[in-house]
């Protein structure tokens, strides 16, 4: 409950449509999306996230693991989810029990699954450049024999861009030959007559920097959330993309801080005058990255506030000397908006020196997720 938790994430239930909605208006009406899902719907809330697409007519979905998959499914998610990683051969019998569908992370582990012979519903990964996980694009011999083998079905074809996000002409050469490659296995496949697979390699900057090639699915993860993977990033800037969650806590009390006398663990602030300080219940176990000791922001009624000291496992000190009337029960906004004022994922990403991606999926399992 937003009333009485110490910290919690709001999630935009209208934001979230609404960006689904653009996303399709991209992609068009042939390609399906494949939201990805994984790392708890980069710290959304996975099955929230996932009930409200379905809700909304999205029928297929993808993760990181098996475990993943099977949270899904045991909250009544349908349609088809894919495993994009590795799933030891132990785990098998669950991607048969809860209807999973396994990626072939190289011809060796497509054998494992066959031998296995549980009728697992597989995609094949195809590696076009990123050198991670698929069998090699140049190697059509191999990708062509996973359909040969028994005891497994082949509904998928698909391979990751790994610079589509990058603006350099090196970086846009590379993304449309990853796309070429692809491509020609494809056609190849239903030139040599196999068929009944869906084709897919964009994700989120793969829709957003190259809409002019259409696959059958695309995968859309930190654009889904509304939110730009860094502040450099501007096409996303371009869109009408809306953020989707909000970080809050809670301020249990506020105090003086006398000059000269310092705060938090190894006294790294120190008051060069009188302050007031507000104790907020959040910390990095909940995802707060401790690299914003003394550097990061808030939002308590309106107002940009520093975070002093160092951030704590649960809790953290703002310096609210500048907001009149902070007291204690106040929320104090990590990420979104408070009166007239924002702080942006992409802005607490850039002082903690990474990414969103990182910021969002890393939020804690004890903060509290509630749809708005």
């Amino acid at each position: 409950m937003r009333g009485t938790d110490r910290s919690w994430i709001e999630v935009e239930k209208k934001a979230l449509l609404h960006n689904i909605g653009e996303l399709k208006k991209i992609t068009g009406r042939s390609c399906v999306l494949m939201p990805a899902v994984k790392a708890n719907a980069y710290g959304h809330g996975d099955v929230l996230i996932s009930r409200i697409l379905q809700d909304a007519g999205v029928t297929d979905f993808c993760v990181a693991s098996a475990e993943e998959g099977i949270r899904l499914r045991k909250e009544g998610i349908t349609g088809e989810i894919l495993i994009l990683g590795y799933t030891h051969p132990d785990a098998f019998p669950e991607l048969r029990r809860y209807g999973l569908t396994q990626t072939v992370v190289d011809i060796d582990y497509a054998r494992v699954l066959s031998e296995f012979g549980g009728n697992i519903a597989v995609h094949a990964g195809v590696d076009t450049g990123m050198h991670r996980l698929g069998i090699p694009s140049d190697r059509m011999e191999l990708i062509e024999s996973v359909w040969t083998l028994p005891g497994i079905r082949v509904t998928g074809v698909f391979s990751h861009l790994c610079v589509s996000d990058g603006i350099t002409r090196q970086a846009k050469e590379y993304t449309r030959e990853q796309i070429r490659r692809f491509t020609q296995v494809t056609d190849e496949l239903r030139r040599k007559g196999i068929r009944g697979f869906r084709s897919h390699i964009q994700g989120s900057y793969g829709i957003l920097n190259y809409p002019a090639y259409s696959f059958d699915m695309a995968r859309p993860g930190i654009a889904l959330y509304g939110v730009m993977s860094s502040e450099k990033d501007k096409v996303m800037a371009k869109m009408r993309l809306k953020p989707v969650l909000a970080l809050k806590a809670r301020i249990g009390c506020v105090k003086e801080l006398p000059e000269g006398e310092s705060a938090g663990y190894g006294l790294t602030y120190t008051a060069q005058s009188r302050r007031r300080i507000a104790i907020a219940g959040i910390g990095y176990a909940d995802g707060i990255p401790r690299s914003l000791s003394n550097c990061g922001h808030a939002l308590v009624r309106g107002v940009r506030v520093p975070i002093i000291g160092r951030i704590c496992m649960d809790q953290l000190t703002l310096d609210v000397t500048d907001v009149p009337g902070a007291a204690a029960g106040d929320e104090a906004v990590f990420i979104g908006c408070s009166k007239e004022s924002r702080i942006t994922a992409e802005e607490v990403a850039k002082e903690a020196g990474t990414i969103t991606n990182e910021i969002l999926s890393r939020l804690g399992g004890r903060l509290g997720r509630i749809v708005v």
